[in-house]
């Protein structure tokens, strides 16, 4: 089956250099979430934007979210239809609701829904990660229903991490798309 990859990007962007980037470009099957402000997000606004561009895509759709897009993806799940979501890579999540790892221009997306996902996803995280514990990202994994995946001391996973093509986080996305092959 063919899959669209739907980047979606969180505060700040990911702008060239990011792996998220870098997957643009990789993944001919690959579009991306564009928001109206990167770096004064709002919930409802990103919902509206998250949204319009999941129903503009025609075939199954493969989430590869980062950082606050994790909490978007998991809001945006709540409230919609996601029968077009195959699965979801939900990458570095951001603790939205803690004061000490997160930038206050993001917590208005809290508090993170705990419901289970309706399709199937994994969570990846880093074991020091500044912006959530290890520990954290994986109760949000056993809430969602997730696999879970810690990578290691890779801070954020974010340009910062100098990923690159982030192959790891590929070799992750296929053990997603095979389990969605076998399962579906």
């Amino acid at each position: 089956m063919e899959y669209s990859v739907l980047i979606v990007p969180g505060l700040g962007d990911s702008t060239a250099g990011h792996w998220q980037d870098n997957w643009l470009q990789h993944f001919p099957n690959a579009k991306k979430v564009v928001q109206n402000n990167w770096n004064q997000p709002q919930l409802q606004d990103w919902l509206i934007n998250l949204d319009a561009t999941i129903k503009s895509i025609e075939t199954p759709i493969i989430i590869v979210a980062h950082s606050l897009a994790v909490s978007l993806v998991a809001h945006w799940s709540q409230q919609n239809d996601t029968s077009k979501i195959a699965g979801a890579l939900l990458v570095a999540p951001a603790d939205v609701e803690s004061s000490e790892h997160t930038p206050e221009e993001i917590w208005n997306f809290a508090p993170i829904p705990l419901d289970k996902l309706k399709y199937p996803s994994i969570v990846i995280t880093s074991a020091n990660d500044p912006y959530i514990s290890a520990e954290r990202a994986e109760f949000l994994a056993q809430n969602w229903g997730s696999l879970f995946y810690n990578v290691g001391p890779k801070g954020h996973l974010n340009l910062a991490s100098q990923l690159g093509l982030w192959e790891e986080g590929q070799e992750i996305l296929q053990t997603l798309i095979e389990s969605i092959a076998k399962n579906g």
